[in-house]
């Protein structure tokens, strides 16, 4: 059995997330949709494995997904077969076989995503899918100031909305950057895992900080609290973006 590897982009607008949810018909996913065409190539069952599990309406530049299968087909007649059949919203960028032991989420070493914002006078009509749209004027010195209090292996319990999570909540984030244009921010976020809705909790209190409603010098304190009620609001799914994972 062969064990291949995909390179994804996709638009998340329409998408109840990446993981497919058993027992409720009513759920859109990207997995659902590209294992669909994949059990039709070659008549199979397949079960489609992603390196993370994008949330609803996040969008990505660089997922990475494996499967395996007992098709002869060659690389580049899977990623053909795929791209005519998925919706345009998905589309398959790379197609590598892998070993038989490589796998996408336990395999990665880290993520990496962007978070998308603009600002100005006027909202961007054409952008509205794919930014957060900010009112107010950020103050990126400050957001880098706090931002720096998260680097390295921290507790980031406070960051995320699942409750009753039982595995460890630290993490050790890499970095985090800024790039601004005129009517722009781009964040981007590197760490060894992101927990759900981690990556939009964090930009969310950066926000809050940028507009100048809490102190940089706060972010510590929620840091150190571990309570999800002391940091911002949870950004909006359309401007983040899977940028890469990272293999050895």
């Amino acid at each position: 059995m062969r064990n291949i590897k995909l390179v994804l982009e996709y638009d998340g607008s329409r998408y109840d997330g990446w993981q497919k949810q058993p027992g409720n018909n009513k759920s859109i996913t990207i997995q659902d949709k590209i294992e669909s065409v994949l059990s039709k190539m070659e008549n199979e069952t397949v079960e489609l494995i992603g390196a993370a599990r994008t949330e609803a309406g996040v969008h990505a530049y660089g997922q990475i997904a494996n499967f395996k299968t007992n098709t002869d087909m060659k690389l580049y007649e899977i990623k053909h077969y795929l791209n005519r059949y998925l919706p345009r919203d998905i589309a398959v960028l790379e197609v590598f076989e892998v070993p038989e032991r490589f796998h996408s989420s336990f395999s990665a070493k880290s993520f990496q995503y962007v978070y998308k914002i603009t600002t100005g006078e006027v909202p961007s009509v054409f952008d509205r899918k794919f930014n957060y749209y900010c009112f107010h004027k950020l103050d990126v010195s400050l957001m880098k100031k706090a931002a720096q209090t998260l680097i390295g292996e921290h507790d980031f319990k406070a960051f995320s909305d699942n409750k009753r999570m039982k595995k460890s909540t630290i993490r050790k984030m890499s970095s985090i950057e800024f790039k601004t244009g005129i009517n722009s921010i781009d964040i981007t976020l590197t760490a060894d895992d992101f927990w759900p809705n981690m990556a939009r909790i964090i930009v969310g209190t950066l926000i809050e900080i940028g507009e100048g409603n809490i102190a940089p010098e706060y972010m510590e304190e929620v840091l150190l609290s571990g309570d999800r009620s002391k940091a911002g609001e949870t950004a909006e799914a359309r401007g983040l973006f899977l940028l890469d994972v990272k293999y050895e």
